[in-house]
């Protein structure tokens, strides 16, 4: 116990053993391990297909740029024309606005465009093969003012970037990077020194890096409230739409049905915006406070929210109901969320299985079941020995639609995450 690194270890193996043997769930959660296990090996294979063929199509660039190097002929005009285009869309804000004409390798480039691009529109095109001469007909204006062609607010172009300066690395950079941390990591902690833990710690944020294919600061949640990890779940519940929605929209419901949601309760305000205050129970077990608004809601279609102050994990999400033909409905949800310490700290707490994807399987499942059956769950935050009124009146009517349902049971269950 003198090392800190094997407390760590022992500490971490007997939570997750309580966490995955317990009476009650752990059969559950051993089987959702088991099908990510599963659902892992399906994902290596593809990615070693995707890698392959990235690398493949690499290659044979990489030969054809070589061999252009020693082709003194010159391109056709039309070739030379989207070549020229082809860089326009790294340095231009507004590349639909410029006219690229060539002619025997003479290009002119005409159009709106804005003062400060100039420069790397005329160095981007001199650099294009082929190009003999360029002539500069552009309509340069210092802000868009009234200009049709320059209105908007597209985002500002990257300019040419390496493959490791990308936002999104490419699968061939991917698995070079993710070798290459694997090996500095092995070979930096092997070294018992710290330069060595240095080295060691720099290859595994650069296997983090390639696993997740997320930047830094989004693996860290700097900068990027609500947007560092995306959730999305869909679930098919044999109820009509209008009767999901209605339990949807009330928030106060929520309690009686999932287990790590304590208390809501609709904050009066004098705007115009329905505010809401939660409590809910976070992975260490202590209970959080936050404030949500709705920032959309289209009857029986459509409920979307965010958080509003200080909340510890900023968080967005929308809700679609979709009716089927046979009068179930299929529910879908995109949520965007910052979690403590970015995505690392979304995987530890996957760990555990106190990550909102698994939350939402669970209490996805619980909505499903009450509607279905009118029985509330058992396990839920707020248990209530019978039901609310409003909830009453909602299943004495449920019981009336249900009988369409009848012998469907629980097939046509689809649940789905990513």
């Amino acid at each position: 116990m003198d090392n800190p690194l094997k407390l760590l270890l022992s500490a971490g193996i007997g939570a997750a053993a309580m966490y995955y043997l317990d009476p009650a769930r752990g059969r559950y959660r051993r089987a959702l391990v088991r099908d990510q296990i599963v659902h892992g090996e399906h994902r290596m294979r593809h990615g070693v297909s995707v890698v392959g063929r990235d690398t493949r199509n690499r290659a044979a660039g990489t030969a054809a740029t070589l061999r252009s190097l020693f082709d003194r002929g010159q391109p056709d005009d039309v070739v030379l024309v989207e070549r020229v285009r082809a860089c326009l869309g790294r340095v231009v804000t507004h590349p639909h606005a410029i006219k690229v004409e060539a002619n025997d390798g003479v290009v002119t480039l005409s159009g709106p465009i804005l003062e400060e691009e100039v420069p790397l529109l005329v160095d981007c095109a001199q650099g294009v093969a082929g190009v003999r001469d360029l002539r500069n007909h552009l309509d340069v204006h210092a802000e868009p003012g009234r200009t049709p062609a320059l209105q908007g607010n597209p985002r500002q172009r990257p300019g040419s970037r390496g493959a490791f300066m990308q936002t999104n690395w490419s699968p061939t950079a991917r698995a070079v990077g993710g070798l290459a941390g694997a090996m500095a990591a092995a070979h930096g902690f092997g070294e018992r020194t710290l330069a060595g833990t240095f080295v060691g710690t720099a290859g595994l944020l650069l296997v983090a890096r390639a696993v997740t294919n997320l930047e830094m600061r989004r693996l860290f949640g700097i900068g990027v409230p609500r947007h560092a990890i995306e959730v999305k779940k869909s679930i098919r519940i044999h109820a009509p739409v209008d009767r999901v929605f209605e339990l949807w929209n009330n928030f106060e419901n929520f309690p009686k049905l999932m287990t790590h949601v304590r208390h809501v309760r609709r904050i009066q305000t004098g705007e115009n915006k329905e505010r809401w205050r939660w409590s809910v129970t976070g992975p260490t077990g202590m209970e959080v406070e936050f404030d949500s608004v709705v920032s959309a809601r289209e009857e029986n279609r459509l409920l979307a929210w965010r958080t509003e102050g200080g909340a510890l994990v900023q968080h967005a999400g929308r809700v679609h109901f979709l009716g089927n033909s046979d009068g179930s409905t299929t529910v879908e949800i995109r949520m965007l969320y910052n979690p403590v310490v970015g995505a690392l700290g979304h995987a530890i707490a996957w760990l555990f299985g106190a990550d909102p994807k698994h939350q939402m399987d669970d209490d996805l499942l619980r909505m499903k079941s009450f509607l279905e059956t009118g029985k509330l769950p058992r396990d839920a935050a707020e248990h209530v020995a019978e039901m609310p009124g409003k909830l009453q009146e909602h299943m004495e009517e449920m019981r009336v639609s249900r009988n369409g349902f009848s012998g469907q049971g629980m097939q046509g269950e689809q649940t789905s995450a990513s």
